[in-house]
């Protein structure tokens, strides 16, 4: 799959000089699926996870989707990415990138393990991390070296089921799966599930 590696390793994007930034892509809204489940929880309860589903027709759309999601992201935020290779987990961080405007081009950062990405408006930085050889979890997080605080970030996790979620009691998991076999089709349903207090007015803030 991807080129072992004997050491991880993290790097702060450049600064792209003579280069601009991708115009927006202006793509249709996504049809948006609520799950059931939508009755207040009694006071002092743990939330229930929040789901919305959504289908994503083409890449454009996908970073599209990044860009819309960017709007609700903070420091301390923790998005994790599941999909197979190809689903388009890095295409939607891009738009992210974008909607935070962050400097840098972003890219996969499966041979560096993690990219920083700082803000260029006084925002929070976006961490990009590729989890798929990472076996310690948050140890193995902390021994990046990352040139930037996490709990003022904003950090995307690819591959990091099981690995990172002991960074935040609160995450916003997003299930990419796109079709089966050998296929040309770009269509993907997106599953967005938010755990914790901070997600749960997940589905109006996408509306």
């Amino acid at each position: 799959m991807e080129a072992p590696h004997t050491s991880p390793a993290a790097e702060t994007a450049p600064d792209p000089a003579g280069t601009t930034a991708p115009e927006p892509v202006t793509a249709p809204e996504p049809n948006a699926t609520a799950a059931s489940g939508d009755a207040a929880a009694p006071a002092g309860a743990v939330p229930e996870a929040v789901s919305v589903t959504l289908t994503v027709m083409s890449p454009e759309q996908m970073q599209e989707l990044g860009r819309r999601l960017a709007r609700l992201l903070g420091p301390g935020d923790l998005v994790m990415l599941t999909g197979e290779l190809g689903a388009g987990k890095t295409t939607l961080t891009r738009g992210l990138g974008e909607g935070l405007g962050v400097r840098g081009a972003v890219t996969s950062p499966t041979f560096v393990i993690a990219r920083v990405h700082p803000s260029l408006s006084g925002g929070p930085a976006l961490v990009h991390v590729d989890a798929y050889r990472l076996g310690g979890g948050l140890d193995e997080m902390e021994d990046l070296d990352l040139d930037v605080s996490l709990p003022e970030s904003v950090v995307v996790v690819e591959w990091g089921d099981g690995k990172v979620e002991e960074l935040s009691d609160d995450r916003l998991r997003v299930l990419i799966d796109r079709a089966t076999g050998d296929t040309d089709d770009e269509r993907r349903e997106v599953t967005l599930v938010g755990i914790g207090a901070r997600w749960a007015g997940l589905r109006a803030e996408l509306a």
